[in-house]
């Protein structure tokens, strides 16, 4: 069920560069291996070497020196034929991995004709116009509502005023306005005696002194 149902992943490409990677590093290691063996080789030889010297076989232990001098050459020429394959697996990776850089750059400067084929030129000053000329217009609002008038159209604004006091104020009546009743009141009131009190007093009591003579 987990295989029917599961998600299948896709194997990667092995490429012919890859392949090549492969074998040379194989090689590599077959190389690392034979030296390993050679090295060993050698140790023993000179040990066996001078086992026969001390036994009195002196031939013996001459002609296996000269093998051992011999797998010496061998293990010299292991040596550079395994820094030769250990260089060019180097190439071979690095050029890979160029080939690599090349393939994004290449998926980008396609990218990028895709996204300058969708902007033309045309429609690119099309809207730096449009943007000027808006620009322009947001600048001529923002100088009337800043008081940049010119004397006429003060006077414009003026006569637009005048004519909206005159339609929207109440009329002022042309007659008398009626009196209230307080001013009636006040009409009515008897006049304020402009003769001193005192003098009235004095008047009222000679009155009654002749009166009582």
């Amino acid at each position: 069920m987990g295989i029917i149902f599961g998600k299948r992943k896709h194997a990667s490409r092995v490429t012919e560069q890859d392949k090549a990677v492969l074998q040379l590093k194989q090689q590599r290691d077959k190389l690392k291996q034979y030296q390993k063996k050679i090295e060993l080789a050698l140790a023993k030889d000179r040990e066996l070497a001078k086992q026969l010297l001390t036994e009195g076989k002196k031939d013996r232990a001459k002609l296996l020196l000269r093998k051992k001098r011999y797998q010496e050459q061998l293990l010299e020429r292991t040596d550079g034929q395994l820094e030769n394959l250990e260089r060019m697996t180097h190439d071979l990776e690095f050029a890979q991995v160029e080939v690599q850089v090349i393939n994004g750059l290449k998926q980008g400067n396609e990218a990028l004709k895709k996204v300058n084929d969708l902007l033309k030129l045309e429609d690119v000053e099309r809207i730096l116009e449009e943007t000027r000329e808006g620009v322009e217009k947001q600048e001529e609002i923002n100088a009337l509502l800043s008081g940049g008038l010119t004397e006429e159209d003060e006077e414009a604004v003026e006569a637009e005023l005048h004519d909206i006091i005159e339609h929207s104020l109440p009329n002022v009546p042309e007659g008398l306005l009626p009196v209230r009743e307080s001013e009636s009141e006040e009409e009515s009131l008897p006049d304020v005696p402009t003769t001193p009190v005192k003098e009235k007093m004095k008047s009222k009591v000679r009155e009654r002194v002749a009166l009582e003579a």
